[in-house]
């Protein structure tokens, strides 16, 4: 089981478990087309957030496959959430999860994606005992494929046109990162 001891605390952030009062500035990354644009979903309106969020407000423990913790990543100097990151359990027997992460894009281009998500690879194979922890994105998607390279991960797979997203055939890229890897990062 996973229950981690939030706030956890990096250089320029606080990592959190969300609380209703984040609808707001969810929704301010959430409803632009440029941060759904690679996503399985489109810009969501206020009660689609709403919808999200009250998800994410009840998936801060990691107990069996199938659930998801939910991290909120807010700037530590103002508080303001400028992340929404998740850790699913993808299997107990295979000791697998997947992480993900969207970001406001004010904040894209600085760090703060790469200094949040290495504190969720920490939580998985550190603190939940995971074997492997992939990461998929959309082909187009190359300012995540190129985050995922910089936290350590390989890519392992590009997968040409296997899903129609939106209407349009998409290729989707897979990278993996393995527990004695995580453990021999600098």
């Amino acid at each position: 089981m996973l229950r981690p001891d939030f706030p956890i605390i990096t250089q320029r952030l606080t990592l959190r478990a969300f609380t209703p009062a984040d609808l707001d500035e969810l929704n301010s990354f959430q409803s632009r087309a440029d941060v759904a644009r690679y996503l399985y979903w489109g810009p969501r309106s206020r009660a689609e957030s709403a919808a999200a969020l009250a998800k994410r407000v009840h998936s801060s423990t990691l107990s069996k496959e199938g659930q998801f913790l939910a991290v909120a990543a807010e700037l530590t100097e103002t508080g303001q959430l400028i992340g929404d990151l998740n850790l699913e359990y993808l299997s107990s027997e295979h000791r697998q999860g997947e992480i993900g992460f969207v970001f406001h894009p004010d904040h894209h281009g600085k760090g703060f994606a790469a200094e949040a998500a290495v504190e969720v690879l920490r939580l998985g194979f550190e603190d939940l005992g995971l074997h492997r922890i992939i990461g998929r994105c959309d082909g187009r998607n190359t300012s995540s494929a190129a985050l995922m390279e910089r936290l350590g991960m390989k890519k392992e797979a590009h997968l040409r046109q296997n899903e129609i997203v939106k209407g349009e055939w998409c290729d989707e890229l897979v990278f993996a990162m393995l527990e004695d890897e995580w453990k021999a990062r600098p």
